[in-house]
C-alpha cells in the first residue's frame, strides 16, 4: 500500500493477547511501536542497527524492529535481494539509490501488508510473520508491490488508483521477467481478478471512485489497456514498461511530487505516442467498461478446466508474449 507522504496512514489498532485469548494478529509488546504512525520507519532508522544490501543501482538499508523471526536473517536478505532484482529487471535499475526497509516481526507466517513513504527519502515498512518459512517468502508478492511504489512520483490522493494499479500490474510481470513466476500463473490471475476493477453502479470514473476494486484492479486494468495500446501503436516495439522507465529516467520516483499530467505526458514522450494521456481522459472522469472476454480472446488466453492455455494464433498473442519478456536494461 502506498502512502502519499501526507501522513495518511491509519493507525492500526493493536489488540492485547489477553483481550483476544492469544489469537491477536499483532502482539501488543515492544514491537508494536513500529506499527504506529507516519514517522515510522524514519524514527526507527535513527536508532536501529542496519544492514546494507547492494542492488542494481542502489542500496537497501535493512533494519529489524525488536522481536524474533524463525528464519535466519541471511534467508531474509536473500528474499529482499531477489525482490529487488525483479523490480530492477522491470525498470532497468532499482528505482531509488537508497531505500530504508524496516522489518517488523509480528505473529503469523507471512508478510502482513506493507507501507511505502517518500517524503524523507524512500522507505518501506513490512510486518513479517515470525513463523515465516522460505516458501512463504518465495510466494510473497507484497515486498515487490511496495518496491514498485518507489518508482512512481507521489501523486494527489485522488490518483491513488494509478499508484496502486501500477503496483498490482507490474509486480507479477516483474517476477515473471525475473524468473520467479510463470506467464501462465499471472495471466490466469488476471483473468480471475481483473473483473473486480470494472465500474459498478454509481461509478464516476477512476479519478472520482475511491473503492477498493477500482483503486487496485481498476488501476491495473488501466495499465493493461495502456500496455496493449502502446504496443499496438508502436508495432510492439514499446510498451508500458518503456513508458515507466521513461518516467524514472526523467527523475520521477516516489521521493518527488509530480502532477498526474506530468507523469502521463513524460511516460507518453518516452514511447512516442499519447496513449496514457488519452486513456486517462477517457477513464479518469467517467466509467468505462472494457469487454474483458473479448480482450482475453484476442490475447490468446483461455481456461481449459482449471488450467490456463495459450493460443499463439490469437490476434494479440505476440503482444501478450512481449509483455512478460524481459527487456534489455
Amino acid at each position: 500500500m502506498k502512502n502519499a507522504g501526507r501522513f495518511r496512514w491509519i493507525v492500526m489498532a493493536v489488540m492485547t493477547a489477553a483481550a483476544l485469548a492469544g489469537l491477536a494478529s499483532f502482539r501488543a509488546d515492544a514491537q508494536s511501536e513500529y506499527l504506529r504512525g507516519d514517522r515510522m520507519p524514519y524514527d526507527a532508522f535513527d536508532r536501529l542497527p542496519k544492514t546494507d544490501l547492494e542492488v542494481s543501482g542502489g542500496t537497501i538499508h535493512v533494519a529489524f524492529a525488536s522481536g524474533d523471526i524463525a528464519l535466519p536473517r541471511e534467508k531474509i536478505f536473500d528474499w529482499i535481494r531477489a525482490s529487488a532484482r525483479a523490480v530492477s529487471t522491470y525498470y532497468g535499475r532499482f528505482p531509488v539509490s537508497s531505500l530504508r526497509l524496516l522489518i517488523v516481526p509480528v505473529d503469523g507466517a507471512r508478510v502482513r501488508g506493507g507501507t511505502t513513504w517518500g517524503y524523507r527519502g524512500a522507505a518501506i515498512r513490512l510486518p513479517l510473520g515470525r513463523d515465516s518459512t522460505e516458501e512463504n517468502l518465495k510466494r510473497d508478492w507484497v515486498i515487490v508491490h511496495e518496491m514498485v511504489h518507489t518508482a512512481l512520483p507521489d501523486l494527489d490522493d485522488r490518483y491513488n488508483w494509478l499508484s496502486e494499479g501500477l503496483a498490482v500490474y507490474v509486480e507479477p510481470i516483474a517476477r515473471v521477467q525475473a524468473g520467479d513466476l510463470t506467464a501462465q500463473e499471472i495471466w490466469q490471475a488476471m483473468m480471475r481478478d481483473m473483473p473486480k476493477g470494472l465500474p459498478q453502479a454509481g461509478d464516476q470514473g477512476l479519478d472520482n471512485t475511491d473503492t477498493w476494486g477500482r483503486k487496485y484492479w481498476g488501476g491495473a486494468m488501466f495499465c493493461l489497456l495502456a500496455d496493449i495500446e502502446i504496443r499496438k501503436r508502436t508495432g510492439n516495439k514499446f510498451g508500458l514498461q518503456d513508458a515507466m522507465r521513461g518516467v524514472l529516467a526523467a527523475g520521477g520516483n516516489h521521493e518527488k511530487d509530480w502532477s498526474i499530467d506530468r507523469v502521463l505526458s513524460t511516460a507518453d514522450k518516452a514511447v512516442g505516442v499519447d496513449v496514457l494521456t488519452h486513456l486517462h481522459d477517457e477513464m479518469g472522469p467517467k466509467p468505462v467498461t472494457p469487454d474483458l472476454a473479448a480482450l482475453w480472446r484476442d490475447l490468446g488466453v483461455k481456461m481449459q478446466g482449471e488450467s490456463l492455455a495459450f493460443d499463439d494464433n490469437a490476434p494479440l498473442a505476440a503482444i501478450r508474449r512481449s509483455i512478460t519478456e524481459a527487456r534489455p536494461k
